[in-house]
């Protein structure tokens, strides 16, 4: 959607103050004798500042509005208007009614298409031209109309510049400001995927160890109740912290999360005892991957073995079940994926060679 903006309340003052210059115009049909000249020119200049207003109105609410929302054959409409309230002042005002055409002019440029505008502005200086030195007396009392003309033209010409390049730069602002906020939530739901995929396969995972339980040893199934209670907890601070975007991932923490997962699950672990000889640059990632890892492994692999093998430049989680659905398409590990674009990571997940079971393994970028 493109941009739009409120055009200044007052701003149509800042072009309305330069009708004083009709004030050449008004004092020589003053000076007129009494007469149809007299009077159909001062009804002419009275229409003419009426129409260059209401022009002038419409030009702020085009001018800071979408391109689609110009309506030339308005503007063509008030430019024609203003030529023939123009010519009536001629009769009464003479040569001091070549001032209108400084303001049309100025509206061709700043209200019609810059082709347009240009050729109407050109137009008017020729007819200002032929006009001074065609009608007899109008020479010497019309100095400087046609310098006016040009000056108006192109003065406008650069508000307009300005104006159209404000109005893109407050566009494009807007455009940023939304694919930001989209960004955003694509990188909260894809952390709360992530979140609720681990969390909640450890809770069902759990929940039938202690289901299981129950017939059989009463205090462990109430231990893994407890440990359901708290994990849930732990589940919802982590969504709120997702929300506020304060959340954090800890390479250790994900170790213990992995053994007491996999434990749950009855999977015989391979865990590394420490995280140290891991620089902190690659920590979060290679987090990231040992979740997604684990998750997938007590989801989908029905494995009996796993091992997380980890070094200072990469972490690999292998198992010896039947992989199933932990597959590259997977939205787990498409998430994943687009984690290690971001800091020139290498990812590779897929069946193992020679071996039944599953891999994946982050080569972090050297």
């Amino acid at each position: 959607m493109a941009a739009t903006r409120n055009p200044p309340r007052w701003g149509w003052v800042f072009g309305a103050v330069w009708l004083f210059y009709l004030s050449e115009s008004l004092t020589a049909l003053l000076r007129h004798p009494s007469g149809w000249q007299r009077s159909a020119g001062l009804a002419a200049l009275a229409g003419f500042v009426v129409i260059y207003v209401l022009v002038l109105g419409h030009l702020r609410h085009v001018r800071f509005g979408p391109p689609a929302e110009r309506s030339s054959p308005l503007i063509w409409a008030g430019v024609a208007a203003m030529l023939v309230l123009g010519a009536l002042q001629i009769p009464g005002a003479g040569a001091h009614a070549l001032t209108c055409l400084v303001y049309v002019a100025a509206t061709a440029m700043m209200g019609l298409p810059r082709r347009q505008g240009v050729v109407v502005a050109g137009l008017l200086l020729v007819t200002a031209e032929v006009l001074l030195r065609t009608m007899p007396g109008w020479r010497a009392a019309g100095h400087g109309y046609s310098l006016a003309i040009v000056l108006a033209a192109v003065a406008t010409a650069g508000i307009r510049l300005a104006l159209d390049r404000q109005r893109r730069l407050v566009q494009a602002q807007h455009e940023l400001a939304e694919l930001a906020v989209a960004d955003e939530r694509a990188r909260i739901a894809a952390d709360l995927h992530d979140i609720l995929g681990h969390s909640l396969t450890v809770v069902t995972v759990k929940a039938e160890l202690a289901q299981r339980l129950l017939d059989v040893d009463l205090d462990r199934a109430r231990t893994e109740l407890r440990d359901l209670e708290g994990l849930a907890r732990d589940a919802l601070a982590d969504v709120r912290a997702t929300a506020l975007g304060m959340r954090g991932i800890s390479l250790p923490g994900e170790i213990a999360a992995a053994r007491e997962a996999l434990a749950a699950a009855n999977v015989e672990a391979d865990l590394p005892g420490a995280a140290d000889e891991v620089p902190t640059r690659n920590r979060e990632l290679f987090a990231w991957t040992i979740r997604e890892a684990v998750t997938n492994i007590v989801r989908h692999a029905g494995a009996e073995h796993a091992a997380v093998l980890l070094q200072p430049d990469s972490v690999e989680i292998v198992d010896d079940g039947r992989g199933g659905a932990a597959t590259g398409n997977g939205q787990g590990l498409a998430g994943l994926r687009r984690r290690a674009d971001e800091v020139g990571a290498t990812l590779t997940a897929g069946r193992r060679d020679g071996t039944p079971g599953f891999r994946v393994r982050m080569e972090a970028p050297s």
